[in-house]
């Protein structure tokens, strides 16, 4: 059954990659019932006061005429229950529910998937070792998967393109929207090598600089392994290889040209936290193949509505274990107040503002963050990137993060 035009009602009602639409498939099992439900007179779930208007006022045929004029326009649509959607997005937290493209989606099916990442500046060396390392993974069956950035991100896919492999781009806008313009004239040498332009941002969504960190934990998850060649201490690419580790993936990155460089300084980072040297593309071959012959699978064996209900019977337990390590009491605090006075800058988002609150009493665990911000670990992991990037806090060895004076 093509229940598309479900998926696209709830993203229309809840908006593109909120988790609130899982928590509504998790209690009604599947879109249809969902739409039913909601639309009902007596709705079975609560919703706030934006998601009651929109249920109530936008209509079915809403999605149905967004659904036609996406096929009119070459523009697939594949909801997660769409047999072209790519398996190994099923099991990571907040998959996105919808995705668009243009092109040869079903090369992202291969079970040898590549995300390569890195800095739009990038240098002579590490475009080199982009050019070449993407070209024999792709000419040995791997599909590279980038963000069709300029730099290291265009080197890697026109790796592929140019000996006529698929590669697949990750875009932070609508697959329609040209963007970056400077990339335009690549678009039809990729999609004539099989490749595909996928996004879970409708068509004709702008770039707007929020939606890239999004769609990072898309990019890091449809490669079986992500490989980083050049990333220095602000660059993207550190969040992408982050939140690849926090979804079980493998991280690779090419040992730096200049130890004493700061275009380097996100490797050398990457590689002191236990990223594995990449020296050329058998290691990563080799690194995919070994996970898959041990057992120690990328792809975790639950999906995502499934991960939704088990997440809200484990908080509880969650709370209580790290309360009982740390000997912190609802009652007593643990910890004394080390930078209780410390000023917080004005620019942090209202999730980073509450980690750099909690930071205050002095480091923690990632694990008892997350716990205690009630956040999920991946959307923590992204936000201590950030807040890493921006000078805020620190990363210590064992997962724990500290804020900085």
């Amino acid at each position: 059954m093509d229940d598309r035009k479900y998926w696209l009602w709830l993203n229309m009602v809840f908006g593109t990659g909120n988790h609130r639409i899982w928590e509504v498939i998790s209690f009604f099992g599947t879109a249809e019932k969902a739409y039913a439900a909601l639309t009902s007179d007596e709705p079975t779930v609560s919703l706030n006061e934006k998601e009651q208007k929109n249920a109530a006022e936008i209509p079915i045929s809403n999605a149905e005429s967004f659904l036609a004029n996406c096929n009119k326009r070459g523009i697939g649509v594949a909801a997660f229950t769409s047999p072209e959607y790519p398996h190994i997005l099923e099991h990571i937290y907040n998959p996105p529910s919808v995705l668009y493209y243009k092109g040869n989606i079903s090369c992202l099916q291969s079970e040898l998937t590549v995300t390569a990442v890195g800095t739009r500046k990038a240098s002579a060396y590490s475009l080199k070792a982009a050019k070449d390392i993407c070209s024999e993974l792709s000419a040995r069956g791997a599909v590279i998967v980038s963000g069709f950035a300029m730099g290291v991100d265009l080197a890697c896919s026109m790796a592929a393109a140019e000996i006529g492999r698929p590669t697949a781009c990750v875009m932070g806008c609508g697959v329609d929207v040209d963007y970056p313009k400077q990339n335009f004239a690549y678009r039809d040498p990729i999609l004539a090598a099989g490749g595909v332009f996928i996004s879970e941002f409708p068509p004709g969504t702008p770039p707007y600089s929020p939606n890239f960190p999004k769609r990072n934990r898309i990019l890091s998850a449809l490669g079986r392994a992500v490989i980083v060649f050049e990333a220095n201490p602000r660059s993207g690419a550190l969040i992408t290889a982050n939140l690849a580790a926090g979804q079980g993936r493998e991280v690779l990155c090419l040992p730096p040209a200049d130890i004493f460089s700061e275009s380097f300084a996100g490797n050398i980072k990457l590689l002191r936290d236990g990223a594995i040297p990449m020296y050329s593309a058998s290691d990563v071959i080799d690194c995919i193949t070994f996970r898959k012959r041990t057992g120690d699978a990328a792809v975790l064996p639950k999906k995502a509505a499934e991960l939704v209900k088990e997440k809200a019977a484990s908080e509880t337990d969650m709370k209580e274990m790290l309360k009982a390590l740390n000997g912190i009491s609802d009652e007593q605090p643990g910890r004394k107040q080390e930078h209780s006075n410390i000023e917080l800058p004005s620019d942090l988002s209202e999730q980073q503002t509450r980690i750099a609150e909690a930071l205050k009493n002095g480091p923690l665990h990632a694990d008892e963050l997350a716990s205690l911000l009630e956040i999920d670990t991946g959307e923590l992991m992204t936000e201590l990137t950030e807040l890493e990037i921006f000078g805020t806090v620190r990363s210590l060895p064992g997962k724990m993060y500290e804020l900085i004076r």
